[in-house]
């Protein structure tokens, strides 16, 4: 008893006190369920007891240098995860995030982060200094009498033969005890580390998000973060980095599911009633040969996968703009919350006079404007989780057919893409491989030169204006053409002090009844108004306007500054935070925004109502050109055909014209004028769970497998 007793007041308990007091209290300043206590507690536990355990077996000075290099290496993790949430609105993977960290420079968030260190001045003061102040009072007082000892053992000379052996056997009865000690350590460890297992694997959990799922993926970090704890989210990343990710099998296909969705019982009805019978828009692809000769499950979860989809059928719109240029647009931080008649004309006619989209949301995804660019141009939503999926099929070279650049070039076009910003998320790679000759300031053939001051130091950030204006001519010619652009002027932050764009136009927004931040918002965007506004211009000039179709999309909203939104919209989205987008509590409509579909040949509006978003515009945009191209082996939808769309969030919430279900609460709110018995609600929202659930993991089964080239190639 007095062994063990001493055994618990060693200063090395310190580690896992803190790795438990560092959960605890990341867990309440983010505001995170404590219903998952008792995993995430004895997870950290048992790494502390670990991280303890090994302590035991060094010296005494070389353990308490090593103890606090771990101590705050942790407080240092916890912080990064706090800060990430804060800007990036998720959890980040650390160790499977250094090489996509160490690609960016980072130099966009420099400022941001700053600010929200500040901002979080108090969550830093007890994630980090307090636990280092901690473990330097622990030690000293814990440690003095050892230590003094230790220091007079050394002092004393020893006297005579007698004297030198008692202080041998003294040392090797500390090193004996020690290496009990380092032992129990350890066994406590396995101990605690079984019992988590036990309350992960064998409670009765409920939801759509457990810890036992959660426990054997690499992806849904927050999850992870808010059921098993930061300690665990990390240490399973190591895991999974060394030794691969668990196979689990993959959802069971559910073929009554996978055709729900696509409406072709009203399809065949519509069809009946105007005595037209539209063709499929789908490939030659033997799905069951596929799926025999698979090497890999996730490559015949796929073919089985996609064999059980009734394809879109093509509609009245297939072919409207057929052999049109195309100028396909992704807006930097855009909400369709800042559209305005008068202060943005150009914004407003593209919206009001082409395909009216009333319900599109531009839900957030992982990594930021690389997921967001991900959805607009593959029709797939990213994996949650690292390896970031867009620079993935770069390193890779994965085989992406149904681009619009690799679609159209198929067909002569010219396709090219621009940035004007540095190479991030590794764009040098993934968008050529899109398809596009890839223009941005560094690392591709032909670099872009940046716009300066009088001084000749770059404006932060560019001027999409500017990008237009040394564009244009360059592609003007090169009919039929195929232009990306990645526009870079609303970059947060949202100040007249931090973007040079919101100081260009500070005037145009100094009488708007609204704070600062959300006139430097509106004013860094004003740069995008200007640009559409030359190119509607250039294009009319040219004689090519009623010959070019403009598609436009948000990367994501500004989800770090839900004020500015509230402001813009006029109503609250009851958020819990400002600063941070929680789905738990956040109204939905936070996401809705405006998608521009437009042509000048278009005589009159074609109104969409129902719920979409980002991954419909590929599908969309690829009927409305006529290509040919497999509606089935993408996540979205063409929301022309009478099929369904489903708008999918990050939380695995999601929205269809029959209703919202609520992943937390595990509840669904049928649309108004929607008539369900409990019986077809319930037997509904497991269709629909069972269908998100497949279309969240097509982006990152067909990139891990290079699917489509088995496919198609």
């Amino acid at each position: 008893m007095k062994k063990a007793a001493g055994f618990f007041k060693n200063w090395r308990m310190c580690i896992p006190f803190l790795f438990l007091y560092l959960e605890i209290v990341f867990h309440l300043y983010m505001r995170l369920d404590m219903a998952y206590a008792p995993v995430f507690l004895l997870l950290a536990g048992a790494a502390g007891m670990f991280c303890a355990g090994i302590l035991f077996f060094l010296p005494e000075l070389p353990a308490k240098i090593v103890g606090a290099v771990i101590t705050a290496a942790a407080s240092l993790l916890f912080v990064i995860e706090c800060i990430s949430r804060d800007i990036l609105q998720q959890y980040f993977q650390i160790f499977s995030a250094v090489e996509t960290a160490a690609g960016n420079k980072l130099t966009d968030y420099a400022s941001t982060v700053v600010q929200s260190v500040r901002e979080n001045a108090g969550g830093v003061f007890l994630l980090f200094v307090l636990p280092l102040i901690i473990y330097a009072v622990w030690v000293k007082v814990a440690g003095s009498k050892g230590g003094r000892q230790n220091e007079k053992i050394q002092e004393d000379c020893a006297q005579n033969k007698e004297e030198q052996q008692n202080r041998t056997k003294e040392g090797k009865q500390r090193r004996k005890e020690a290496v009990v000690n380092g032992l129990l350590s350890l066994a406590t460890a396995v101990l605690v580390h079984g019992a988590a297992l036990a309350v992960i694997f064998f409670a009765p959990w409920q939801g759509d998000f457990t810890p036992e799922m959660l426990y054997c993926t690499d992806t849904n970090t927050d999850d992870q973060v808010e059921q098993l704890g930061v300690i665990a989210m990390l240490r399973l990343d190591v895991r999974n980095q060394i030794f691969g990710v668990p196979e689990g099998s993959h959802a069971q296909i559910d073929e009554e599911a996978a055709a729900a969705v696509t409406g072709e019982e009203q399809e065949i009805e519509a069809e009946e009633e105007k005595e037209i019978v539209y063709p499929y828009n789908e490939m030659d692809i033997d799905f069951d040969a596929l799926k025999a000769s698979a090497s890999s499950s996730g490559s015949a979860w796929l073919s089985e996968y996609f064999a059980s989809l009734i394809p879109t059928r093509q509609n009245e719109y297939t072919g409207m703009f057929e052999g049109y240029n195309v100028i396909f647009i992704t807006a930097e931080g855009f909400s369709g919350y800042m559209i305005n008649p008068e202060l943005t004309p150009t914004l407003y006619k593209l919206s009001h006079e082409g395909v009216v989209f009333n319900n599109f949301y531009s839900t957030l995804h992982f990594t930021s404007t690389s997921g967001g660019e991900f959805q607009n141009l593959t029709g797939l939503y990213p994996k949650a989780g690292f390896p970031v999926s867009m620079s993935e099929t770069g390193k890779q070279g994965t085989y992406l057919p149904f681009t619009l650049a690799n679609q159209l070039n198929r067909l002569g076009y010219t396709s090219i893409g621009y940035h004007f910003n540095q190479n991030m998320y590794g764009r040098e790679l993934s968008h050529p491989n899109l398809g596009y000759e890839w223009r941005q300031f560094t690392e591709c053939a032909s670099p872009l030169t940046a716009e300066t001051n009088e001084y000749g130091n770059a404006y932060w950030p560019q001027s999409d204006d500017y990008m237009i204006s040394q564009t244009f001519d360059e592609y003007k010619d090169l009919q039929p053409f195929n232009i990306y652009y990645l526009t870079i002027s609303g970059h947060l932050p949202y100040s007249f002090d931090g973007s040079q764009m919101s100081q260009r136009n500070r005037e145009l927004v100094e009488a708007l009844p609204y704070s600062e931040k959300t006139k430097a918002y509106i004013a860094a965007n004003l740069e995008l108004e200007k640009g559409l506004t030359r190119l509607v211009d250039d294009l009319e000039e040219a004689g090519i306007a009623d010959k070019t179709l403009i598609v436009m999309a948000p990367d994501h909203i500004p989800y770090s500054d839900l004020d500015v939104l509230e402001e813009l919209a006029g109503r609250s989205f009851n958020a819990e935070s400002l600063e941070n987008l929680d789905e738990k509590t956040a109204d939905v409509d936070v996401y809705r925004n405006t998608c521009i579909l437009w042509s000048a040949s278009m005589d009159e509006p074609v109104t969409v109502d129902k719920p979409c978003s980002q991954v419909d515009i590929l599908p969309t945009v690829s009927n409305l050109l006529g290509l040919q191209y497999d509606s089935r082996m993408m996540a979205g939808t063409d929301v022309l055909s009478s099929a369904d769309p489903i708008v999918i969030f990050f939380s695995n919430s999601w929205l269809t014209e029959k209703g919202m279900y609520n992943r937390y609460t595990g509840t669904f709110e049928p649309a108004e004028g929607v008539v369900m018995s409990e019986e077809e609600k319930n037997a509904y929202v497991e269709n629909i769970k069972y269908i998100v659930s497949s279309r969240l993991s097509l982006g990152q089964l067909i990139i891990e497998n290079d699917y489509y080239r088995q496919a198609l190639e």
